[in-house]
């Protein structure tokens, strides 16, 4: 199937330090893709998969779940590791979601987490009956574009493939469980005016990882997709402050001087 625009994923080497951009559920990596360049276009090296299931058509997604797009990042994550020194992962959404379960999983692995409005919870009334609706209704309202600012868009489906958010509950309850395991530094935007994840999606996230090192920025003027929303450059610039804090690569300028030179990881 081709490609909705934008959907294609984003590669590009840079320095001894990585970054995994995660995007999110019935989404894109047209959604993140300005964050995974700016990270990029500032030396670091930069995956932003597509995962499985996105970018086609709704049909393609009721096919998968949560574990295939888990291994995608899972794939990406080992693939960024042999190449860099650190590792940071980033996402949206469900891609926060994932993002958690790398770092449950990987531990050390994973240098430290960006979540923008991470998704912890299927919030819908009729969630619990998701097992047995999504035999008997194929797709419900889609939750893509939750934008403020004007003229910005997001590629994603207009519909809801139930097999996969059934999955997706699964996906949720999965890392909710095991919070606890994430001990990495982590940086948490949230926006209280978010029609896809409340806000207590952040909170419950916050209150429950093991991490010492937690930061949370307000997103005041974004709504769900504040990657692509008023807040979006200051997501981009707390992300590189975030980073080149904890990688001394970057810290001391390497990456940006490898990049220049023609060299890296």
């Amino acid at each position: 199937m081709p490609l909705l625009p934008g959907a294609e994923p984003f590669r590009r080497d840079g320095g001894r330090t990585g970054v995994l951009v995660c995007h999110g559920f019935t989404g894109s990596p047209q959604s993140v893709r300005p964050w995974a360049e700016y990270l990029a276009d500032r030396g670091l090296t930069v995956s932003l998969p597509l995962l499985p299931g996105h970018g086609t058509r709704g049909q393609d997604m009721q096919l998968t779940t949560w574990q295939d797009w888990y291994a995608e990042v899972d794939r990406e994550l080992r693939s960024l590791s042999e190449r860099c020194e650190q590792v940071f992962v980033c996402g949206l959404s469900m891609g926060g979601a994932l993002a958690l379960r790398l770092a449950e999983v990987h531990g050390p692995a994973v240098s430290g987490l960006v979540l923008v409005n991470p998704g912890n919870k299927v919030h819908d009334a009729a969630a619990p009956l998701l097992p047995v609706l999504r035999h008997l209704i194929r797709t419900t309202k889609g939750v893509a574009n939750d934008i403020a600012k004007p003229g910005s868009v997001e590629t994603g489906y207009g519909r809801v493939p139930l097999h996969a958010a059934h999955s997706l509950r699964r996906l949720f309850q999965l890392v909710d469980a095991e919070l606890p395991r994430v001990t990495q530094p982590l940086l948490v935007l949230t926006s209280p005016q978010d029609h896809v994840v409340p806000p207590a999606d952040s909170e419950r996230i916050l209150s429950r990882v093991s991490s010492k090192d937690v930061r949370q920025t307000l997103l005041e003027r974004s709504y769900h997709v504040a990657t692509l929303d008023h807040d979006a450059e200051r997501i981009f610039e707390d992300t590189y402050d975030f980073i080149a804090r904890l990688a001394p690569s970057v810290r001391t300028g390497v990456e940006s001087e490898e990049t220049a030179t023609g060299g890296g990881a």
